[in-house]
């Protein structure tokens, strides 16, 4: 007797090779980003810039210590917006003559804290006797978004918060009470549905109504502090990571109205600090000092698999950015930073892609 599989089996096999390795003045890296073929790093309060086509050190700007850490970088076509620890966000231009940064601001600005610290209604308690403008974080802003087609600016922070900013008169728009703990990571979709994730181990999900945000899910698989969220390209499957070395994935209902576990992946042996999407991938870094990058398909159920592990960092692996590359040309390239100081860059290539109708194999 027989029987056939009407679905279809594809297989892709990747390499990778080192293609370089940049040092950064100060051994903690916090975040990386990529903005006109630039290279942003955050080491300590220090953020250094490196040209992406000769692969060299370009700038480096905020020397000021008293800022603390840069948690976050994000840009839009003409600005650079950076996260710190002092519950501030800088922006920043290029000055394209000197080829340095220059500060324009800072949020919330001095005009908006004006127009609302007169009235009491304006002010939130963050702790015992003390009070602050809701425009304002009072603790460490840990990742900024931006969404260019809406011209808004997302942020979060470890007072539990995140906020909804206009980036053209750099107003706050929104603050909303989102977690229990500490906010450390956001992903925004492309038709404005937020994802938080937490230190209280929750993801939440939150989306736009009636000109607010409201919370329309929780999602609490995660046992941990959860450190890092991506969204692949569509919107449909979100990735979590947690401080358990789990990644969970989740994915879309058919009807998008809500959305479901999907499965846990378990193959770091460190905290997940750090996912990005690259197409039809996604790649992971932990403080087990290595990258994964997964793929769809190749198991049982045509879940995610680990294709490739990227060794070589001495300490942790704090930040992934992908270099915007040709991957239908069978080739894209990430840069990973760590601890150690060093940001690796590594380019991926497709080997082989073979797509093998099921329904041509009998099973005995």
């Amino acid at each position: 007797m027989s029987s056939q599989l009407p679905n279809l089996f594809s297989f892709q096999t990747l390499k990778h090779r080192r293609i370089a390795t940049l040092k950064t003045p100060s051994p903690h890296i916090n975040c990386l980003a990529i903005h006109a073929n630039l290279l942003y790093a955050s080491s300590a309060n220090e953020i250094s810039v490196y040209s992406l086509s000769h692969l060299s050190f370009v700038d480096s700007f905020n020397h000021d210590p008293t800022t603390g850490f840069v948690k976050s970088i994000a840009f839009n076509q003409t600005k650079i917006f950076t996260a710190h620890q002092d519950g501030k966000i800088r922006i920043w231009k290029i000055d394209t003559l000197y080829k340095n940064h220059q500060l324009i601001s800072t949020l919330p600005t001095v005009k908006d804290k004006f127009l609302n610290f007169m009235l009491p209604k304006n002010y939130v308690n963050v702790r015992r006797h003390k009070k602050k403008l809701w425009i304002q974080h009072w603790d460490t802003v840990s990742g900024l978004m931006v969404n260019d087609a809406k011209g808004l600016m997302y942020s979060v922070s470890w007072d539990k918060s995140f906020k909804i900013w206009n980036v053209k008169n750099q107003r706050c728009l929104e603050s909303v009470k989102a977690h229990e703990d500490a906010v450390n990571t956001l992903a925004v979709s492309g038709n404005g549905t937020v994802y938080t994730g937490s230190a209280d181990g929750l993801i939440r999900i939150w989306e736009m109504a009636e000109r607010r945000h409201s919370l329309v899910g929780t999602l609490d698989k995660h046992k941990s502090t959860v450190n890092a969220l991506a969204l692949n390209d569509e919107g449909s499957v979100l990735f979590s990571g947690g401080s358990d070395g789990r990644i969970l994935v989740w994915e879309k209902r058919d009807d998008e109205s809500e959305v479901g576990y999907v499965e846990s992946l378990w193959d770091h042996k460190g905290a997940i600090l750090c996912l990005i999407n690259v197409g039809e991938w996604f790649v992971s870094g932990s403080s087990d000092g290595t990258v994964r990058v997964w793929q769809r398909g190749g198991k049982e159920g045509g879940g995610f698999h680990c294709s490739i592990v990227l060794e070589g960092h001495e300490k942790p692996v704090k930040s992934l950015v992908a270099v915007e590359a040709s991957v239908l040309e069978g080739v894209f390239s990430i840069c990973s930073g760590s601890l150690d100081g060093e940001i690796r860059v590594w380019e991926i290539s497709i080997c082989s892609n073979f797509k093998i109708p099921m329904n041509s194999i009998k099973l005995a």
